[in-house]
This record gives C-alpha cells, structure tokens and sequence, in this order.
C-alpha cells in the first residue's frame, strides 16, 4: 500500500488494509515482494498530481520486474480523472474513488470485475469496518467526519470527497477505545473541516461536545487539525482551555489576511475575524501552539496584499507555518479569475514568507532551552540509534518538528520529562530528567529497544521548509 497525500488519506488506507487483511491476505512492507499493489492517490493541487502519476508508473514496473500480478489505484487522482487514467494507463488493473475502498476485497475476489468504480463520494467508515493502524503503535489519526460544505474559490475537495458527513460520538469514541486499548496515546483527529463535525447529525452535536466525549478515553492527548475558523464558538475554545487531555495545539489554516483576497477565496470570514479569533484563542488558551496555512499567489494577490501577508505573518508569530504556491485547478472557481500571477512570482514569495516563518521558529525554539517538557517517544533516531526522537504537545506528527534526546534512556511510546538542551531551526535537543514509574510503564510498546544513548553533541541541522 502506497500512500500519498494528507492524513486523511492514511486512514483511508489503513481501512482498505484492514478490509484486505479481514479477507485473507498477507501484508507485506516491501512492494517488490507484494502481489497487489495499491496506490492511493492524491490530486489536490498540480505537483501532488504529479507525484501521484510518477507514483503510480513507479509501481508498474513491477508487474515486470517483481511479483505483483494486480494494480490498484485509488483515491482523489482516481475519482478526479478515472477514465482518463483507465485511457493512458493499461498497466494498471483497477481504478477506485473516494467511496470505493470498502469494495476492495469483492473487486480483488471477483474473477471479473469493472475495471473503474468510481461512485458518487458519500462513504465514510464506521468503528465496525476493520482498519490496520499505519502509524507507530502510540499514535493515530482518527478521521470524525468525510466530505466538506465550504465553496473555497481555491480548493477541489469537495468535488472529489463530497459533502460533509459526520460520524456519530458514539461510534468515534468507540473507534478511540479500541485504538487506546491497541497502546496509543495520541489521537490526532482529522476532517475536511473539523470545526463543522456533526452539523449534518441528528441533533446537530458539535465538536466540543465531542471533545468531552473523547476526553473520557484512556489516552494522553487528543490534537486538533483542518479547524476552518468561519465557525469557533466560545464552548469550544473552553473545553480546549480546560480539558488537560486536549493538546494545547490547533491545525487553523487562514490563507490570508488581505480582505480582498480572502473574498476571492470565498473564506466566509475577513481578517478582522480572523486576528480577533487567533487574540481570543492565545488570551484564554495558555500554551495554545498554532499551525496555519497560507496561500501565495492566488490571481489577483497584488505586492500590496502580500506585503499584507508578510506583515501578518511577522505579527502573529505563528509557531508552525505551511504554506502553499497557488495551483490552478480546473474545476474550482478561482481557475476562471482573471489577473494571474507569474510563477517566479509565486515562488519568489512563497521563499519569502518561509524566511521570515524560519526566523521566527528559530526565536520561538530559543526560548525553550532550558524548560522542562513533557516528550512522547518515538524511538532511535532514522540518522543513528545513538540518539532518540520524540515530540511534545505542540509538535503533530510528520509535519512538525522533532526533539532529538542525547542523554537518556526511553522505550517507544514512553511519555518522559525533558530538558531542553539546544535549538535549532524546526528541532530542539534535549536530555530525560525524568520517566514514568513501571506501573505506567506496563501499557508501553516495546516493539524496539533503544540502546543507552551516550551524552554526545550530534543534534541534526535542519533544512526542512515546512
């Protein structure tokens, strides 16, 4: 199984490994030793397109060379451009969408099936449907709601996923259970826009209410991510400053902050709602680490506009920052706005912001050197075994940074005390100063041992452009 694209994606292929591993079959890591080969997909702007056709082509080649027999290729890519695909790409054997994954297994089975299907998006699973986490064994995502009611001028998702629609508390807190009984200990929650969850529910529940649902789940912290911030309401934002459960961490992308822009987005909300709501958010959530993303070069941003940005982005100080080059998606509403901007232009502010954001990161981390914080161990170090890697609260898996600890003992999915040592860029250095006592061991994965790590001075320079 290969997995492109964003989180929610993931869990999409961890059910349809779960379906395939519910019917029979074997999974294996390497994709020279499997039999079926799955590409799951993204087509959310043009190089994620790219990479998802590279991708595929990639794995192709080992019908020839390797031991696969069947290609299955998934996702948004699919959904958007199936019978394109189906067209250009006789190698692969079957095209699924975004509703299709619970079929794999009767497609897989079958001795003749349609080789496209690609029904109308409107599926979501369940606590029922078999899933296989894919992350290390401490931390998963947890997918509340599918599909997304927003009309942003910029953005294909809701053509490729459908509308929103919301699983029930009920059977999310079950899914938690389950995954905190399996060890893990940070469920990172994940939508389209998870500040909508449950308004297509009987009832109408709301997010908050779901948080304190889930604070009742046996795990350390529950993190917060895609919340578009058209609709925050006050009991949200006191269950995220009261609940010690709730990571003081909020994934909230904005965009922009030029009102002029964000109309053209079709945001719902201009930036005097916005810095009013990131003011609300740091007064009454102390600690609260913010992600956001922007956008540059969306036709019509004018020097003026991103000069707005830049002066945003030095102001708010965000401690996480992702931000995107404007792609031009046939089919949303932007494709067909006039004034566009040059690539190089695009480029040339995309590096921009990314300098400013890394200074800030840079100061930010600074501040840290000698504070004392609570670390979620992952494990050896990928560059040496001599070093252990984790990450506190305000750091989200696979898009954040890390804390390299150089002096100390930990297993994998240990929460451990920390003192900063260095800062770097994006990571910081550390040394344990305190673990949990051996009954709050008892529940920790030791799938690997980590060897004593001697007080060495190796943190890793970083490079990454978040």
């Amino acid at each position: 199984m290969m997995t492109l694209g964003c989180p929610k994606n993931r869990v999409d292929s961890e059910v349809m490994l779960g379906t395939l591993k519910h019917r029979g079959y074997t999974l294996v890591q390497e994709p020279s030793e499997a039999q079926v080969i799955v590409v799951n997909t993204c087509a959310f702007i043009g190089p994620a397109k790219q990479e998802s056709v590279d991708s595929i082509l990639e794995m192709a080649e080992l019908k020839k060379t390797g031991s696969c027999s069947t290609l299955v290729v998934t996702g948004c890519l699919s959904q958007r451009y199936g019978e394109e695909l189906a067209k250009e790409m006789p190698e692969v054997d079957h095209f699924l969408g975004t509703s299709a994954y619970a079929q794999i297994g009767d497609l897989l089975a079958a001795e003749a099936s349609p080789r496209q299907v690609i029904p109308d998006p409107d599926y979501i699973h369940d606590a029922n449907t078999p899933r296989v986490n894919s992350m290390p064994k401490y931390t998963a995502y947890l997918k509340v709601s599918e599909g997304c009611d927003n009309a942003c001028a910029f953005c294909i998702i809701p053509t490729l996923r459908g509308g929103q629609r919301s699983r029930t508390i009920d059977d999310i807190v079950i899914e938690a259970k389950r995954l905190a009984d399996s060890g893990v200990q940070e469920l990172n929650l994940v939508a389209q826009d998870l500040t909508a969850y449950g308004h297509d529910l009987p009832g109408k529940p709301k997010l908050h209410d779901l948080l304190k649902a889930l604070a009742q789940v046996d795990v350390r912290w529950i993190r917060l991510h895609y919340a578009y911030p058209r609709v925050f309401p006050d009991e949200l934002i006191d269950v995220m400053a009261s609940e010690p459960k709730i990571a003081r961490y909020l994934d909230m992308p904005v965009q922009h902050v030029s009102d002029k822009l964000l109309l053209s987005m079709k945001r719902g909300r201009n930036s005097e709602f916005l810095k009013g709501l990131l003011t609300k958010l740091r007064e009454r959530v102390p600690g609260l680490v913010m992600r956001t993303s922007l956008i540059v070069g969306l036709p019509g941003e004018t020097e003026e506009d991103f000069e707005m940005l830049k002066e945003f982005v030095k102001t708010q100080r965000f401690e996480r920052l992702g931000v995107f080059q404007y792609s031009d998606e046939e089919g949303t509403a932007a494709f067909d706005l006039p004034d566009k901007v040059p690539q190089k232009t695009i480029e040339r502010r995309w590096r921009e912001v990314m300098a400013i954001q890394k200074r800030i990161n840079r100061e930010q981390n600074k501040k840290l050197v000698g504070k004392r914080l609570e670390v979620l161990v992952e494990g050896p170090a990928p560059e040496t075994e001599h070093l252990l890697v984790g990450r506190h609260q305000g750091q989200a898996p696979e898009i954040d940074g890390l804390v390299y600890i150089n002096d100390g003992l930990a297993y994998p999915g240990e929460l451990v005390t920390v003192e900063v040592t260095e800062a770097h860029d994006y990571d910081l250095v550390a040394r344990v100063v305190e673990r949990p006592d051996p009954k709050q061991r008892q529940h920790v994965a030791r799938d690997a041992h980590p060897a004593p790590v001697p007080v060495v001075q190796m943190p890793r320079p970083t490079t990454r452009m978040e």
